[in-house]
């Protein structure tokens, strides 16, 4: 009976070592979680008062607590702070998992370095993420040119400046002719920077002692500098008493470029535009319009967003990632590749986008470390190791009083 209940605490002690030494082997692996081998006592059925007869592993433990954020430089890359899972689709099956080690396909998929498609909600062409999980594609081609169709300029004019009598003609040679000048950037449809000068001129008013209006006039040029036509009234800015503006915006001007564009119709907004004893100043300028650009990158929030930039300054979210939480993640199936599968003791998947429900939130740039302990793990191995001895000098032991035992 000894001979069975030192085989027992051998094969135990194995089992130790086993569990010991893949964590160790595992302790530089992306989001590993260690493990523990448990072990429970065996007694014969229905006895009591006599001594026990060995050993059993009564399973094996993962430890789930979140390992050590570590910086990668890999915009791409995303570690959970907090709890969750990335869902993946590995040839046509759902797992989980923690590794954030993410890349792009040729396509611009996202996806695990072994290939798997990383799931959550896709934006579509109005830029709201979609309501149903599915890989996610990053557009990692040329963004073409977007004409200015709405252009927004808040000025702020100065009161002091001289009054233009109504006799005197405008023209940009002639500067007793306007007070103030600058110009606004406005794209065409092929992606040129052209340009539109501005020139604001303060009204003598019809009244004495009334608030004087400012006419602007509008002169479009080519990127190269070359007059398009003629200048041309754009609008009257009217203001109130305290200076705010009353009238005159927005106001449209039409260009026919020439340059193999097609024409243009911007819709100029002066609101906000101030009307004081005050510095002439361009307070702000939005404009709807840009040049054609390259992909440079994407990175990844807190919230799960994949935002992509372009060379030309734009920012596009692709998609949002999701997160997947369990009543008993214990209850996850390892798979090879730092995957789990979902099972009956696991629960189903709860899903959420990161930061909302149970889900945690993510770090870009960042991977969980394993969070095996390599110093604890040595310990370990070594009681295990010890217990092997242990056990393999009991049976020697044994097999020696058997042969003392066939000799008599």
């Amino acid at each position: 009976m000894s001979l069975q209940t030192a085989l027992s605490g051998l094969m135990g002690a194995q089992t130790g070592i086993n569990t010991v030494s893949n964590d160790l082997a595992n302790a530089s692996t992306t989001a590993f979680k260690s493990q523990t081998a448990l072990f429970e006592d065996i007694y014969p059925a229905g006895s009591t008062n006599v001594p026990g007869i060995g050993t059993a592993t009564e399973g094996i433990s993962s430890d789930l607590s979140q390992g050590n954020l570590t910086s990668t430089g890999n915009s791409l890359d995303a570690a959970i702070q907090g709890n969750g899972y990335f869902i993946i689709n590995n040839n046509g099956t759902q797992q989980y998992t923690r590794d954030g080690a993410f890349q792009l396909s040729t396509s611009g998929q996202l996806q695990t370095l072994n290939g798997a498609s990383v799931l959550g909600y896709a934006t579509n062409a109005n830029g709201v993420s979609g309501g149903t999980l599915g890989p996610i594609t990053i557009n990692t081609g040329a963004v073409p040119a977007n004409a200015t169709a709405k252009l927004g300029l808040t000025v702020n004019l100065n009161s002091g400046d001289p009054q233009i009598p109504s006799t005197t003609t405008f023209s940009p040679t002639n500067t007793a002719s306007y007070d103030q000048t600058t110009s606004v950037v406005t794209y065409d449809s092929l992606g040129n920077a052209n340009r539109v000068q501005l020139y604001f001129a303060q009204n003598q008013p019809a009244t004495a002692g009334a608030t004087p209006s400012w006419t602007v006039y509008a002169q479009p040029q080519l990127a190269n500098g070359t007059n398009v036509g003629s200048p041309s009234t754009l609008t009257t800015l009217n203001f109130t008493s305290v200076g705010a503006l009353s009238s005159g915006s927005p106001a449209s001007l039409s260009v026919n470029w020439g340059n193999g564009a097609a024409a243009s119709n911007v819709a100029f907004n002066f609101n906000g535009t101030t009307l004081a004893a005050q510095n002439f100043a361009v307070a702000g300028i939005t404009n709807d319009g840009y040049a054609p650009g390259s992909y440079s990158g994407t990175t990844i929030a807190s919230d799960g967003t994949l935002q992509s930039t372009y060379t030309n300054g734009q920012t596009v979210s692709a998609g949002k990632l999701a997160l997947a939480n369990f009543i008993n993640p214990e209850g996850l199936t390892p798979i090879t590749g730092n995957l789990y599968s979902a099972s009956n003791t696991s629960g189903q998947a709860v899903v959420n986008t990161p930061g909302t429900g149970l889900s945690g939130t993510l770090s870009g740039g960042y991977l969980e470390a394993s969070n095996a302990s390599t110093s604890s793990l040595l310990v370990s191995l070594i009681q295990y190791q010890q217990a092997y001895q242990a056990n393999t000098s009991v049976i020697q032991t044994e097999q020696q009083d058997a042969q003392r035992l066939v000799q008599i």
